[in-house]
């Protein structure tokens, strides 16, 4: 599962930097829970969020770009399981 989880990671890429969430430190950690076969996803991406306030509503659409990317790629390798954010 974790090497499922690495590759998901390593395949949502920022569209502004094209780095790997992986290498970006905004997901903090990925938690099964194997009872109710759910996966959550604990990210923080406000510490990468511009100060501007014109940059900022740019940055949300993008992260939000991002989330659905990674909630799809997780439903794409995991189609059993639950996956939300935590």
């Amino acid at each position: 599962m974790k090497l499922k989880i690495d590759k998901v990671l390593d395949r949502v890429k920022d569209p502004e930097s094209d780095l790997p969430l992986s290498s970006l430190g905004v997901i903090e950690r990925v938690r099964f829970n194997e009872a109710g076969q759910e996966l959550y996803i604990f990210a923080n991406f406000m510490a990468h969020r511009p100060g501007c306030l014109a940059c900022a509503g740019v940055a949300a659409a993008v992260v939000e770009g991002i989330k659905r990317r990674l909630l799809a790629e997780f439903r794409t390798e995991f189609p059993e399981l639950h996956i939300m954010y935590a």
